[in-house]
């Protein structure tokens, strides 16, 4: 008997209560529409207009980003990319019987995914990525009709419910990357999935080996793993996924060979196994002839570029730089389609440059510096006009540059530094009017430098330093109003220089040392606001210094060597400038004794005139000073170098032992161990015995700290109590890692500030290395110094809520603890001086000579990248025992460009080693000094991350740790990895 027998066999009443039932269990579409209006009311949208016809009057399937199935019942919510705001309410659309898929992808909602997700039974599709939620993922192990699931990017965090989805066996689509989940393992439930075509869990979290089982995902064409703590060998099991078109690794620690069968994923477009540690040959890559996108680089490859390559007509991307690749790039290479980039640069490239990369007019990078690569730049990237990077420096080629090459219209980086290049640079240069960076150092380019350069209007550099250029230095350059810095240097360039000089607007550094001009130095160029280097030395300048110079806010100036004439300007006979004036026996000055004494026309009466004014002048700045000082002694009536008896507000950070009374009375001149660029350090006893040390913060708007310049009123107008400065002193509270100084509490009034650290016994790196406290340390010990301080400044960059850039990396602000142990201190300070000044902090000048970062003189900005390159720095300390500027650095040399020169065999890099260092362990110094170099690179965007630099270190540990045991086991706190990575640099 059928069942429609048996149910119209039913007596009329069960009947009739079954009817009822059914009405009565679905949802009516009245229903339905007040489930959508509580979604509704639940979010906020900002200019969109998707909720104006959700309204009660009108249908549901109406409703804009709804879509109902044949019954007229609601079966999608497609709401993507809506700029929605506000908490979704899963219990109430889950009562959308019919619902098939929540598009809600790419907008800003927040709050927690609850449980009630898990009532959406009928659902096949949900996308809940790029958004602000929070809290963990609930179980949806009910959701056995999901074939797609997308969490990306959507804030969740916690442990992952991976036991639950391996019943999710519908699943084609999993996406649940960039989501800081608990460290796990890969999870081998999702090995349970075969019917996944796409696997994305890049960036959440995972650690471990890829299992064998991945083979078993046949379906799989994209598979991303990447930015994890990944580690161990690619299994060959990845060999057998025949349908993947995108392979992504990157960013893991994966070793050995590229597996045995790589060569079988014939459909491969996108491979990228960059910033890994692999190595052997790509002799496995030769086959991929469907590849577009290449990236291999950060690895320890070697062997030859497959000369397969060149036959690869889809080819648009490569990118292995620094690894060890030898032999030269397949000369077809690029010639088929419309090539993008390449990057070779640091490897042992030899060869010349391939003639057809940018055959189609579609290439943005040509990178191929430091490598051994000979021959010319060929003509035909004379026509590439898509060009926007040329970077070919540290080679061997020569030649003249192809004249077209100059005036590229969308060229923004020009490095044609240290190469054998010969010719002139062509008035073509004219046409590049997207030009920003012109490096041309170390080369032979020879005749005069054409006047069209002014009209490359967005020149922020020029290096044309040690070349041969001659003529006149051309007054038209002055038109280049965005020019920051300007190298001319060690050419031969004559005649006066351009009066106009005065007239750039952002000019910071001024070389034009080793040149034969000659002439008056131009007025004008105390009118350059800007400049903070000024270096005319070794050239035939005559005439008087001008007293202009006294303006300028000058760090360096160096006038020596030339025929200058006449009384040095009192503002500059300075200790500072003292050399600078060295090899012209014109000069004279009545104030130092290094100089003859000046004479004029009046004799007697002219001194006697300038004696009586100095001391009327003495006198009254005398009598004022002392009145400010009586005034403010008799008016505050407390003792001389103590703290104002203000009210005083303690903020602490952790749990303490003492009182405020206890450090305030501290700090006095006895207790005086240091001074700093942003205020004196004391060291405090307390009555238990436990050492501290309290930074007293200067007000940041005190002019001069050591004259009466600095009002009481200026000081009483400083307002340390500010929120903004009290959010970011809890900001640098919350830094918690081994490797950093502990901050204890903040003690604020209205015009004083102290902040109060543990105290470390074995004071700075700096005074280690350098002072008269220096001692000998043993590279073990040096090594685990760099290591821990790493660590530390990788935790500052990587490990907190938001990025804390120091700005002031430098070897006395590594602290050492008793057992040499070293914590970065002074990290933030430079941006809690600004706090309450209504300035903005990025372009505040900050920093230490020999440790700034080249860029910081164009960009005056400082990034994460500005203090790798002054860990850098710290590193050659390590190594070389060298302080970042020495005398047999040579004039303007600092601690990099001496490194660099040594750079041209091993036996000459060794010389750099400090005679200290054991022969034993020079080799192991050298890898330090590699990773210092790349520290170091000029272009901030070619500088390691610190995460990468702590990689780079551990991985160059010395064989044999004798004199100290480096802690293995001490990890930063969990790294914020970010939702995109750049290799394209």
């Amino acid at each position: 008997m059928s069942v429609r027998q048996v149910f119209w066999q039913w007596p009329p009443l069960m009947l009739l209560f079954f009817l009822l039932f059914v009405v009565l269990a679905s949802p009516s579409k009245a229903d339905e529409i007040q489930i959508l209006l509580s979604l509704k009311s639940h979010l906020k949208e900002s200019n969109t207009g998707v909720f104006i016809s959700w309204t009660e009057g009108n249908s549901v399937c109406n409703f804009t980003g709804i879509v109902c199935n044949s019954n007229g019942l609601v079966s999608k919510i497609n709401l993507p990319q809506q700029n929605l705001v506000g908490v979704v309410p899963f219990d109430s659309i889950c009562g959308l019987q019919s619902l098939e898929k929540i598009d809600l992808g790419g907008n800003s909602l927040y709050g927690g995914i609850t449980a009630g997700l898990k009532n959406c039974t009928r659902l096949q599709v949900l996308n809940l990525g790029l958004n602000s939620f929070s809290g963990e993922v609930p179980e949806l192990s009910s959701l056995h009709n999901l074939n797609f699931l997308n969490l990306n990017n959507s804030g969740v965090s916690g442990t992952f419910p991976w036991k639950a989805v391996q019943n999710l066996t519908s699943l084609a689509f999993l996406s649940l990357g960039d989501n800081p989940f608990d460290s796990t393992p890969f999870p081998v439930e999702v090995l349970k999935l075969e019917k996944l075509y796409w696997l994305y869990l890049t960036n959440c979290s995972m650690r471990g080996e890829i299992p064998d089982g991945i083979q078993n995902l046949t379906l799989l064409e994209n598979l991303e793993l990447s930015d994890n703590q990944m580690s161990g060998e690619i299994p060959s099991g990845i060999g057998k996924l025949k349908k993947l078109r995108q392979l992504e690794l990157y960013n893991n620690s994966f070793t050995g060979k590229l597996p045995v069968g790589l060569r079988n994923l014939t459909s491969l477009k996108n491979f990228d196994v960059s910033q890994n540690r692999l190595e052997g040959d790509l002799s496995e890559l030769r086959f991929l002839n469907q590849l577009e996108s290449l990236h291999l680089f950060e690895n320890q490859f070697s062997g030859e570029i497959p000369v397969e390559f060149g036959d690869f007509k889809n080819l648009i991307e490569l990118s292995l730089y620094r690894n060890q690749i030898t032999g030269s790039l397949p000369q077809k290479i690029g010639s088929w389609t419309g090539f993008e980039y390449i990057d070779v640069s640091e490897n042992f490239l030899t060869g010349t440059i391939p003639p057809d990369m940018c055959k189609n007019g579609m290439m943005t990078d040509l990178l191929v510096l430091q490598n051994k690569l000979t021959g010319t730049i060929p003509e035909s990237y004379a026509n590439c006009k898509s060009l926007n990077r040329l970077r070919v420096n540290n080679n061997s080629l020569s030649g003249s540059v192809p004249p077209g090459i100059w005036g590229l219209p969308n060229l923004s980086v020009m490095d044609l530094s240290m190469n054998q290049f010969e010719g002139p640079v062509t008035g073509d240069i004219g046409n590049a009017k997207s030009l920003g960076l012109l490096t041309l150092s170390y080369n032979r380019f020879s005749g005069e430098l054409p006047p069209g350069i002014s009209q490359a209007s967005s020149l922020v550099t020029i290096f044309l330093d040690s070349n041969q250029f001659s003529g006149q230095i051309p007054s038209e350059i002055c038109k280049l109003k965005k020019l920051g810095s300007l190298y001319l240097n060690e050419n031969m360039f004559s005649g006066p220089l351009p009066n106009t000089l005065g007239s750039f607007a952002s000019l910071t550094s001024i070389n034009f040392a080793r040149n034969s001009l000659s002439g008056k130095i131009p007025d004008s160029l105390g009118s350059l606001t800007t400049l903070n280097s000024l270096n005319l030395s070794k050239n035939e300048l005559s005439g008087e210094i001008p007293v202009s110079l006294s303006y300028l806010k000058l760090s360096l100036l160096d006038l020596s060597n030339n025929q200058l004439v006449g009384p040095v300007p009192e503002a500059l006979n300075i200790k500072a400038f003292s050399e600078g004036f060295n090899g012209n026996p014109g000069l004279c000055s009545q104030n130092d004794d290094n100089f003859r004494p000046c004479s004029s026309d009046s004799g007697t009466s002219h001194h006697l005139r300038t004696f009586l004014w100095c001391f009327i002048a003495g006198t009254l700045v005398l009598l004022i000073s002392l009145a400010c000082y009586l005034f403010v002694k008799l008016k505050q009536n407390i003792p001389e170098n103590s703290l104002k008896k203000n009210s005083w507000d303690m903020k602490s950070f952790r749990v303490l032992s003492f009182s405020e009374k206890e450090i305030i009375d501290a700090v006095k001149p006895e207790n005086l161990i240091g001074k700093g660029g942003s205020g004196n350090v004391y060291k405090v006893v307390l009555n238990n015995g436990k050492e501290l040390a309290v930074k007293h913060i200067w007000p940041s708007n005190s002019i001069d700290r050591k004259n009466c310049r600095t009002s009481s009123a200026m000081l009483t107008n400083r307002t340390f109590r500010s929120s903004e400065y009290v959010a970011e002193v809890a900001t640098l509270s919350a830094v918690r890692h081994v490797n950093v100084v502990k901050l204890y509490c903040s003690i604020t009034s209205e015009d004083s500030n102290l902040l109060v650290y543990e105290y470390l016994p074995n004071g700075s790196l700096w005074d280690r290395l350098h002072t008269c406290h220096k001692i000998l340390m043993s590279w073990e010990v040096k090594y685990a110094i760099a290591v821990g301080a790493a660590k530390g400044l990788e935790y500052l960059h990587h490990g907190c809520d938001r990025p804390v850039i120091h700005r002031d990396v430098k070897s006395s602000n590594i602290l050492l603890d008793e057992e040499w142990k070293p914590r970065i201190a002074d990290f933030g300070l430079a941006k809690i001086m600004q706090v309450g000044d209504g300035g903005d902090w990025t372009h505040v000048i900050a920093g230490t000579l020999g440790y700034i970062a080249p860029e910081y003189a164009y960009t005056c900005k400082i990034t994460e990248k500005s203090d790798v390159y002054s860990f850098g720095i710290v590193l050659l300390e390590l190594v070389t025992g060298k302080r970042p500027i020495e005398p047999e650095f040579g004039e303007n040399k600092d601690i990099v460009h001496w490194v660099c020169s040594k750079m041209k065999s091993k036996e000459t890099l060794l010389d750099v080693v400090d005679s200290t260092i054991s022969e034993a362990s020079k080799e192991d110094a050298l890898k330090i000094l590699t990773i210092a170099m790349h520290c170091t690179t000029k272009i901030p965007a070619l500088r390691p991350s610190m995460r990468m630099v702590v990689q780079m270190l551990e991985e160059a540990a010395p064989c044999m740790l004798t004199d100290i045991v480096v802690d293995k086991e001490v990890k930063s706190s969990p790294i914020s990895k970010q939702t995109f990575y750049d290799t394209k640099i």
